[in-house]
Order: structure tokens, then C-alpha cells, then sequence
């Protein structure tokens, strides 16, 4: 059987350079599909955090003017992943969040940076580099989103295209002005091209004319057929909907693997889970809390913003420090959150204690040490960090949406006699419905062989990206076969 060859077109991609989920995806999936006789390439901006890493690098495709300045395509290698690599320093050579300026705002070119990496998506989709050509096209996220536009309004044969929505909310929305600018026709300011709402939509753009669209789990893609969760872009969804297919995340369970992970104070595995309370006590001392084997210890490691359900969280924490819990915080985002959990650190010292930024490392030590890692997210595609504490021994409490529903059993009564349950659904993201899940959580502690066997389930789920896999490479294969 010939392999599928699938061009992967992302604006990140762990580890090189990583903001979220996405990243971890575009960095997993090459590995996991090389298994199903899959072969992909990334085409990545290129970047500093990039450029600096990437090995054996040769000139495939040169463009005297790419949205502003000249431009060359590179093919190389980093960090194991065959990659082209946009070079072109007008719109890429910048240290840093790869979105954002010093200023912590969008940069104000971004229309265009994000135009030319589909654009030559596109390109290379077509055959632009001698001896590549693609089956697939497969964009990710609205900074991908054009590559399936691109190769539409360019007309003649074309590759198959996939493009995943990893989070709705994120959809590249600009000017009408830019139309000319990113060289899409006249034709396409229309409500069956990229139009959207008087403006320009990257993501809307390739929801239309995407062979395929996929998102990161069956209950997200369900949810995103509504009003509720479509963020204004249901309907065209809903036309869509027998192309639209939730294939749930998975995680590199080589990376993340607590017997072998460098990061933690002390490996173990579910056959050492007694091990485990190690972390715990490190944790603890790395957070600055009162170092209580017994103590039920929450944790969180995420962005703080209104989607993630943190402010649920705050209104909780009194509570959760008179029942005798603990909190350890890892994260950062909204200021008014910051601001909110620094006052509960300072007003709860040993019980609660927060460390803003993000150091992956002490993520891993996190996940190995609390006894419970909090979602309480308000709408979540995936979600990677319930899969992490499934994998680590921490058991999930979330929000009953989106992938959280898809991949955390709850610990009902049914689910616990059946010896099945991996952690704590609740329904629907507020206060109330929060502080009885957390109400369960603490009964659920207090019973050792229940709270032991639920932390062993997740420990022995199959979180990796074995079965999406296989679903993203069915997926290929019956586009590649099918007519154009």
C-alpha cells in the first residue's frame, strides 16, 4: 500500500515553539500517523525559536515578493519533525509569542503573515516544490485557515483538503480592505466565500471550502452545531454538518509518562502508584503549602480567562480551605483572576498558593503531585490537561463539555460499583454545580479503596494518539481516494 502524503500547515508546533493545545497536536500527530503508513510534513512560520533549531536546512522554493518582502521556503528536520519553514523575516522574524507584540496585543500585520503561511500551503499543495505533492492538505486553526480558500479561487487541480478547529472562539476576522492585499479575488467578498460579517473571515473561509472539517472531540463537534457553543458560525456548520467529524486529542504518553519523566521528584507507575504521595510532599514545598499527606490537594494548571471557568473556582476556594483542601495554581491571563487568586494566596497562606507563568516542567511535577486537577471549563474543544492527570494519577474534576465530557468517566454511583469511573463530571458550569462536585470530590478522598481504584483508571486509560490515529489516517485515506 503507498503511503498518504499529508502537508500539515500550522502556525506552531511543539517543541519548538507552543502556546497551547495546538502545538501538542501538530507535534504528535506526524509520529503517531507514521504508524498507519501516514507521511506528514509540517509547514511552520519561520520564527526565530524556529529558525534557530532547524537542522540540515535547504532552499525548496523561493518568492521574490510574499506580502511584502521577498521570502524562501526551507526543507529541513528539528526536533525529529520533517518540516518546510517559511523564511521570511518581514513577517516572522520576531522574538517571542508568535501572535502577540511586546505590547501584549495582536501584532497589526497579522492578516498578512498568517495569508502568507496558507498561501504557500497552497502552493506547495499544487507541487510548487519539485517532487512533492501532497494527497492532503490539512490546516489547522483560522492562521491556516486559507489554504483551502487559496487553492478553491486558484481553480484547476488541487489536493484533498482537512481543516481541524481546535478552539471556535479563535477565527481571524479583519477588514474588508484586505481582500486585495492577501490576493483573493473580488469574487470572494461574498456570503458563500470568505465574507463575514462586513469583513474578511480566515476560519470562515475555510469552513466553506474545506473537503473536510474536523474538531478535536465528538462532543465538541456536536456542541459547535449550536448557538450555544457555534460562536456565530453554526449555521455554515450545520450545512456542513455530514463533513463535520470530533476525533478526540490524544497526548505523546512518551513525554508525559511518570515512570520515566525527568521532572518528577520521584517515578512511579500504576503498579508503584504508593510512590506517588512523593510528589505530593515536593509540590507542596515547591508551592510553599503546608506539607500534609493527608491534606486533599487541588490543583490547576491553565490559562486564567472566562472560558476556563476559573472564577467559578474563586467564589469555591473558602470553602475548599475549611474542608481542609489545598490549591496549587499554575497559570496566567486575565488580571482580574491573577488579582483574585493572589488575594486567596495571601489571605489562606500554606493552603492556597499560586505560581504565575508557565514552566512546563513544574506542570509535570504538578500533575504528579495533586490528588485532583480542576477544569471547570465553560465550553473546552479537547482539553489536554484532564488527559495529563488521567495519565498522572490526578484525577479530573470538569465540566460535563466538549472533550472533558468525552474522556473523563464520571464517579457516580453506578460508575464506581462497576469499577470503571476516572473522575468528577459536573453540569452545568457554575457555582453551585461546581461546589457539589467538589462536595464529591472530598467524599470521594475520604474513601481510600474508591479514591485508589478511580486514580488507577485513569492511570490505565489509553490516553495516547494510538485510535485518533487511526481515525485521522481513515480519514486521508478516503479523501485521497475519492474523486476530485
Amino acid at each position: 500500500m503507498t503511503a498518504t502524503a499529508v502537508l500539515s500547515v500550522a502556525s506552531e508546533i511543539y517543541p519548538l515553539i507552543k502556546t497551547g493545545g495546538l502545538a501538542d497536536v501538530a507535534g504528535a500527530l506526524p509520529a503517531a500517523l507514521a504508524r498507519e503508513d501516514v507521511v506528514i510534513r509540517t509547514l511552520l512560520p519561520g520564527y526565530p525559536a524556529v529558525m534557530s533549531k532547524l537542522e540540515s536546512a535547504e532552499p525548496a522554493r523561493a518568492y521574490p515578493s510574499l506580502f511584502g518582502g521577498p521570502a524562501n521556503v526551507l526543507a529541513g528536520r528539528a526536533a525529529g519533525l520533517d518540516l518546510f519553514v517559511v523564511e521570511a523575516p518581514h513577517l516572522f522574524d520576531r522574538i517571542g509569542n508568535p501572535y502577540l507584540g511586546p505590547d501584549g496585543r495582536d501584532w497589526g500585520d497579522n492578516a498578512l503573515r498568517f495569508a502568507a503561511l496558507a498561501r504557500v500551503g497552497a502552493d506547495l499543495g499544487r507541487g510548487a516544490i519539485p517532487g512533492y505533492s501532497p494527497d492532503i492538505v490539512h490546516a489547522h486553526d483560522w492562521q491556516a485557515a486559507l489554504a483551502p480558500v487559496y487553492l478553491h479561487y486558484d481553480g484547476g487541480p488541487r489536493p484533498k483538503t482537512v481543516l481541524t478547529i481546535h478552539n471556535l472562539a479563535f477565527q481571524g476576522h479583519f477588514p474588508g480592505s484586505i481582500l486585495h492585499a492577501i490576493g483573493l479575488p473580488p469574487r470572494a467578498m461574498s456570503i458563500d466565500g470568505v465574507e463575514y460579517f462586513h469583513g474578511v473571515g480566515y476560519l470562515k473561509g475555510g469552513l466553506q471550502f474545506a473537503d473536510r472539517i474536523t474538531t478535536v472531540s465528538p462532543t465538541y463537534a456536536r456542541e459547535i452545531l449550536t448557538s450555544d457553543f457555534g460562536m456565530a458560525l453554526d449555521g455554515l456548520l450545520r450545512a456542513r454538518a455530514s463533513d463535520v467529524e470530533g476525533i478526540v486529542n490524544g497526548i505523546d504518553d512518551t513525554v508525559w509518562n511518570p515512570a520515566t519523566d525527568a521532572a518528577l521528584a520521584v517515578n512511579y507507575s500504576a503498579l508503584r502508584i504508593d510512590m506517588r504521595v512523593r510528589n505530593k510532599a515536593a509540590l507542596q514545598q515547591r508551592f510553599g503549602l503546608t506539607v500534609a499527606a493527608q491534606a486533599p490537594l487541588f490543583g490547576v494548571v491553565s490559562r486564567l480567562t472566562h472560558q476556563k471557568g476559573l472564577d467559578l473556582l474563586l467564589e469555591e476556594l473558602p470553602d475548599v480551605v475549611a474542608r481542609g483542601g489545598q490549591l496549587a495554581l499554575l497559570g496566567s491571563g486575565e488580571k482580574p483572576l491573577e488579582d483574585g487568586f493572589r488575594a486567596a494566596a495571601a489571605a489562606h497562606p500554606g493552603s492556597i498558593a499560586c505560581i504565575f507563568g508557565y514552566d512546563e516542567g513544574l506542570s509535570h511535577l504538578l500533575q504528579a503531585g495533586v490528588d485532583f486537577v480542576l477544569v471547570p471549563s465553560r465550553f473546552e474543544p479537547c482539553g489536554l490537561t484532564q488527559l495529563y492527570g488521567l495519565r498522572y494519577g490526578a484525577t479530573p474534576i470538569v465540566a460535563r463539555v466538549g472533550g472533558l465530557a468525552d474522556t473523563v468517566i464520571d464517579a457516580n454511583d453506578a460508575a464506581l460499583s462497576a469499577g470503571v469511573a476516572t473522575g468528577v463530571q459536573f453540569a452545568p458550569p457554575s457555582t453551585p454545580a461546581l461546589a457539589y462536585a467538589l462536595k464529591r470530590a472530598f467524599a470521594l478522598y475520604a474513601d481510600d479503596a474508591a479514591m485508589r481504584r478511580t486514580r488507577l483508571n485513569g492511570m490505565r486509560a489509553d490516553v495516547s494518539w494510538r485510535g485518533p490515529a487511526k481515525r485521522y489516517a481513515a480519514l486521508y485515506r478516503a479523501l485521497a481516494r475519492s474523486e476530485q
